[in-house]
């Protein structure tokens, strides 16, 4: 299903809440689904994402700050954050497939840069994973840092400033 043929399932429809360790396992099965698509691009199905267990997940999420995203009660996406040295730390975004295009991961970035303390917000993603290195522009983010990963690609670091100076 593409967001254009949901109909009412949008972005204006999705409700956020903090995420906690009751949320694990759906957690990890949106970002499973989601991410298989970047271990097709990258050619690698054993991705951290893809491999975390449900026990990892859940004592992660003891101490994760974040948020998921629910469509008419279902879960269809999560981001989870940490705050470190006045930077707030983003990572594993994770849209369910369906919903992907919708609008809710700019949702999900919006909330946790809205509720963190932190001057500046950083994630990282792959250099093959276009979508994401324009979404990320597109909400503020300007590339940082690539690292070489020596196989073709790099770990693109980008950066956003939450707070004026």
């Amino acid at each position: 299903m593409t967001p254009q043929s949901r109909g009412a399932e949008t972005a204006e429809d999705v409700v956020l809440a903090p995420i906690g360790p009751a949320d694990a396992g759906e957690v990890l099965t949106i970002q499973r689904a989601a991410f298989v698509s970047e271990a097709l691009i990258y050619g690698d199905p054993d991705m951290p994402p893809l491999v975390q267990t449900l026990e990892e997940l859940a004592a992660e999420l003891q101490d994760a700050d974040g948020w998921v995203a629910r469509v008419g009660g279902r879960m269809v996406g999560a981001i989870r954050t940490r705050e470190a040295d006045g930077v707030l730390l983003i990572g594993r975004i994770a849209i369910a497939p369906d919903m992907q295009g919708a609008g809710i991961g700019r949702r999900l970035l919006q909330a946790a840069e809205e509720h963190a303390s932190a001057d500046e917000a950083e994630l990282f993603t792959g250099s093959l994973s276009e979508a994401n290195i324009r979404l990320y522009e597109s909400c503020g983010y300007v590339q940082t840092e690539r690292v070489d990963e020596g196989d073709g690609t790099a770990q693109v670091f980008m950066r956003k400033s939450l707070r004026a100076r």
